[in-house]
């Protein structure tokens, strides 16, 4: 019985290629209580494997998060399935904005403590009073109201190349961090303010609702679907679009265009930019922005430094990485003093 991945993403990426299938990137989320969320994991494995689901699935005993493509003739097939499953019934699915066939490579569906890792107790609050979810046209108006902060739950290379007009885009390297950072920030206007508050698609700003309530503020929004489903909303209605830039998303692709403005520069001229990728020294990876012509000259490494190694044979690199950890730099994203115009 096979539970887990037995192709490459090189050989992957070739199956792909040569089928010639439109594929479609979705993603969930549904907090729920999985009594044995190994048993879920196998069980989902198996089906989404037989209609061809590539992605990155997190289940816990508090639900299931899941990013994905699969191909568009398997849809209906896999909203069926997902309709067998009680809680997952009529789930929201956020169908992306811009498609790409390989912005999944594998199927990996994983078992974690949480969905999100968001270092909260949560039996010392009721995680299921959440704050009120709203529409885009209801959030325009909120946010269009004097009485409202509005506050960017992402972290802070999310929201560098893409947020909503006049929201507070916290500095922040985990979702933990902007949940101790905002509370002490708007500690002031627990009664008199409406704390507005949006994500990717909303998972995020699920738990953090339900987290503020319990610290005391009083009015508590949040964006239904994220800016993901705004996105749709606002071209579906013809509403006013009051986001600018990308919006950042965790495959392949890693962001979606949502308006032409450009917001962000390159981490290594300063040039106008908002394109991220990582730097090519495998021993780095750092997640950073770098334009075309910076990518030319450095061949997408992110210091001279990385470059060096890069151009060193295979066996150069891998007795230069033995012995040694990950960099920090890795989980930094963007982090790094070689980096000059990091804002």
């Amino acid at each position: 019985m096979q539970l887990y991945n037995t192709l490459s993403a090189k050989e992957r990426k070739k199956l792909i290629e040569d089928a010639g299938q439109e594929r479609l990137t979705i993603s969930f989320y549904r907090y729920a209580h999985i009594r044995d969320p190994q048993e879920f994991r196998d069980a989902l494995f198996m089906q989404w494997n037989s209609l061809d689901v590539l992605g990155r699935i997190y289940v816990a005993n508090e639900g299931i998060n899941a990013q994905l493509s699969l191909p568009a003739e398997n849809f209906e097939s896999f909203k069926a399935h997902l309709d067998t499953i009680s809680f997952l019934k009529n789930v929201r699915l956020n169908i992306a904005i811009e498609q790409d066939n390989l912005s999944f490579l594998k199927l990996k569906v994983k078992v974690r403590n949480k969905i999100v890792a968001d270092g909260l107790n949560d039996a010392t609050f009721d995680v299921t009073d959440k704050g009120i979810h709203v529409d885009a046209e209801a959030f325009n108006a909120l946010i269009d109201d004097p009485d409202t902060i509005l506050v960017d739950m992402r972290n802070h290379y999310e929201s560098e190349i893409g947020h909503f007009k006049n929201a507070i885009t916290p500095d922040v390297d985990t979702f933990r961090d902007s949940l101790d950072s905002i509370e002490k920030d708007l500690a002031d206007h627990k009664e008199d303010k409406k704390l507005v508050m949006y994500c990717t698609g909303g998972i995020r700003c699920e738990k953090a609702s339900a987290y503020y309530k319990h610290k005391g503020f009083k009015q508590v929004y949040q964006l239904e679907g994220g800016i993901i489903d705004y996105a749709r909303q606002v071209e579906k209605r013809k509403l006013e679009n009051k986001f600018i830039g990308k919006n950042f998303v965790f495959d392949d692709r890693r962001s979606e265009r949502i308006t032409e403005d450009v917001i962000a520069q390159c981490h290594q001229c300063g040039d106008a930019c908002d394109t991220h990728t990582n730097c090519t020294n495998k021993a780095c990876n750092l997640l950073f922005i770098q334009c075309e012509n910076c990518a030319a000259k450095t061949q997408n490494c992110c210091s001279d430094a990385c470059q060096e190694v890069f151009n060193m044979s295979f066996e150069e690199q891998k007795a230069l990485r033995m012995g040694k950890g990950n960099s920090n730099k890795i989980f930094k994203k963007g982090r790094s003093s070689v980096l000059k115009f990091k804002s």
